[in-house]
């Protein structure tokens, strides 16, 4: 039996090859690809290979999905959180490995793995050739942590968990936001719309800062508080007095960059209140760059911290908050298109020009794998 995926080029390009479906090592499994989002990572690999995660002339990308178990490997009985597992069932997984060897496994910071990405980007014609979810079928290694999908959450609401909602949820909690406290939002895309209801839920009071309407009146309902349109107020001076007018002249106590613009950094730092903190995760490039001014951080001890993975019992955390959610916020309603896997470079394409907050990517009809 044989599965098709597909590969970014060097030249841009996408292009596909099939392969006969691999015998999974002990440990291991093969899942069926059901849905797979189109990330900003991945449309950044696909325009510069500046991202995470490229290889060689020929790598495959994808890693936000959801899939069905179709090949279980030796030893496989449970998930990471103690659920029985059986082929058949739906399943996410981090798309990073925990090597479980290096310092930073070994003090438990599993996010900052040092062998994190030994398979992520490589070519489609080595072992296990299906290592990017842009496919009919994924790899999921050895020490991979995975996680069963409760029955009651959908295939397009459980792809979002991981990496964005895994990744903003951790992100939030690393910084210790709670209950009464102001939280800067740079961003509504679908990070930020997420932080919107993971904060509403904490008793946060949000301010989202966006140049689209649109994407600030879906913050409105997933549950932002205050909105700032960078088109009416082109200048950050404005923007800053906006903030400041919000939380009685300190600023924020804390904010989140999710933009993925490196000038968004240098602007958070300004509407942060004395002692503040600060977790960069939309911007992850090297070569983005952007001014900056130390003395606001000196001056005002700030916390900045970035956040470029996730620890990865927050997947199954992100899974249990969507699922007990998944009705109060309008996750579907999401600005989304579907793809089929050969229209991947059209998919891609979308999200680069913000067209969509969400594109999804399905493989076809499972009988023709």
């Amino acid at each position: 039996m044989t599965g098709k995926i597909a590969y970014f080029g060097k030249n841009g390009k996408v292009g596909f090859e099939e392969h006969e479906l691999p015998e999974v090592e002990p440990g291991a499994m093969l899942v069926r690809v059901l849905s797979s989002n189109i990330c900003g990572s991945d449309v950044k690999n696909w325009k510069t290979g500046a991202s995470l995660g490229v290889g060689g002339d020929k790598t495959c990308q994808g890693h936000e999905f959801v899939g069905r178990i179709e090949r279980l490997g030796e030893g496989v009985t449970k998930d990471y959180a103690g659920e029985s597992v059986k082929a058949g069932d739906r399943v996410v997984a981090a798309y990073y490995i925990t090597c479980g060897e290096c310092r930073a496994c070994k003090i438990g910071r599993y996010d900052q793995c040092g062998n994190a990405y030994i398979h992520l980007g490589q070519s489609p014609d080595d072992f296990p050739y299906f290592s990017g979810t842009f496919a009919t079928h994924y790899y999921i290694h050895p020490r991979q942590y995975f996680y069963k999908v409760p029955d009651t959450l959908p295939d397009s609401l459980a792809a979002g968990a991981n990496c964005r909602f895994s990744q903003i949820y951790y992100g939030l909690e690393h910084i210790g936001i709670t209950a009464g406290e102001t939280l800067l939002i740079q961003g509504a895309g679908s990070m930020g719309l997420y932080a919107c209801a993971i904060a509403k839920e904490k008793g946060v009071t949000t301010i989202v800062i966006d140049s689209v309407a649109e994407r600030l009146e879906v913050a409105r309902e997933f549950g932002a508080d205050h909105l700032i349109n960078m088109t009416d107020l082109p200048q950050m001076a404005d923007r800053e007095a906006a903030v400041k007018a919000l939380t009685g002249g300190r600023g924020t106590d804390a904010a989140v960059e999710v933009t993925g613009v490196a000038a968004a950094v240098e602007e958070g730092l300004h509407h942060l209140a004395p002692m503040g903190r600060y977790v960069i995760i939309g911007t992850n490039t090297l070569s983005a760059q952007a001014t900056l001014s130390p003395g606001y951080i000196t001056r005002k001890s700030l916390t900045v911290t970035g956040v470029a993975r996730y620890l990865p019992e927050y997947l199954h955390k992100s899974l249990v908050f969507l699922d007990k959610f998944q009705h109060k916020y309008p996750f579907d309603n999401f600005s989304s298109m579907t793809f089929d896997l050969n229209d991947l470079e059209k998919g891609l394409e979308m999200v680069a020009n913000r067209k969509v907050i969400r594109a999804v990517v399905e493989s076809g009809d499972e009988s023709n794998a």
